[in-house]
């Protein structure tokens, strides 16, 4: 949503479900449901402080945090997609619900922008895998 606008958030939502029903021909919601636990990370890295040095302690990700930011990472995937492949769209469906329709296509196959951000987080937990004894 941005700047408060509901109602335009909410037809962006629906077209891309009509445009994941046209293009995949399955149930939009379940292609919806599996993207954002595809994209959902495991594990992230969550700065700690000990003996005035700053570590990279990597932390299990609870599970209300971690669909906010597969969706989150959904939506800024979606926003950086290029306009132009949506350009020759039916008239009425805003170009954003394309981006979105074709990023929640993608994250749910394992593809697309969210995936790669998730799965640099991973990398980064699993680099920094050392410094988990100073979890608490």
């Amino acid at each position: 949503m941005k700047d408060g606008k509901k109602t335009v958030a909410e037809k962006i939502v629906y077209k891309a479900m009509e445009v994941i029903k046209e293009k995949e021909k399955r149930d939009p919601l379940e292609v919806l449901v599996q993207a954002i636990t595809t994209a959902g990370p495991k594990m992230e890295v969550r700065p700690r402080r000990v003996g005035g040095a700053s570590y990279q302690v990597p932390q299990e990700v609870r599970g209300d945090r971690r669909e906010a930011l597969a969706i989150r990472w959904i939506i800024q995937a979606a926003k950086k997609r290029n306009a132009k492949d949506f350009v020759n769209g039916k008239k009425g469906i805003p170009v954003m619900s394309y981006k979105l329709a074709q990023e929640l296509i993608d994250a749910q196959k394992g593809l697309g922008e969210a995936i790669k951000k998730r799965d640099n987080t991973h990398r980064m937990a699993e680099a920094n895998r050392a410094f988990a004894h100073f979890r608490w």
